[in-house]
């Protein structure tokens, strides 16, 4: 998880992103005001999630920028945590804040793994 954690602290400064953690899940909340749910999209690709955001702004015609901080677009690549499954995952945008849920993959169930021995008699 540390290099998911490193990874979003090298978004963009006007991107801010909080981390969370669960027994069954990792979330991902960023703030990208602007961006509606039409003008971004997330996928899984290589054991990396994918967010191309864009946010719409409206010029007033009599306006020109003296100075433009807000950036137009975010196009990020994520490491997924080693246990997070990109199968299930879901994301939901309220009010330009976009919230992603990465589930936890299973861990294999306990049990006794049976060793054979070199004649192939189980030990």
């Amino acid at each position: 998880m540390s290099a998911l954690r490193d990874a979003l602290q090298e978004l963009p400064d006007a991107v801010f992103a909080d981390l969370l953690e669960s027994d069954d899940a990792y979330l991902i909340v960023l703030d990208l005001p602007g961006v509606t749910p039409d003008t971004a999209e997330l996928r899984v690709e290589k054991g990396r999630l994918v967010i191309e955001a864009r946010r719409d702004k409206e010029l007033p015609r009599e306006f020109r920028y003296v100075r433009e901080d807000r950036s137009l677009f975010l196009d990020a690549e994520l490491p997924l945590p080693p246990d997070a499954a990109g199968a299930g995952a879901d994301g939901e945008m309220d009010r330009g804040v976009l919230t992603i849920r990465l589930p936890k993959r299973e861990s294999a169930p306990e049990r006794t793994i049976p060793i054979a021995g070199s004649d192939g008699a189980d030990a």
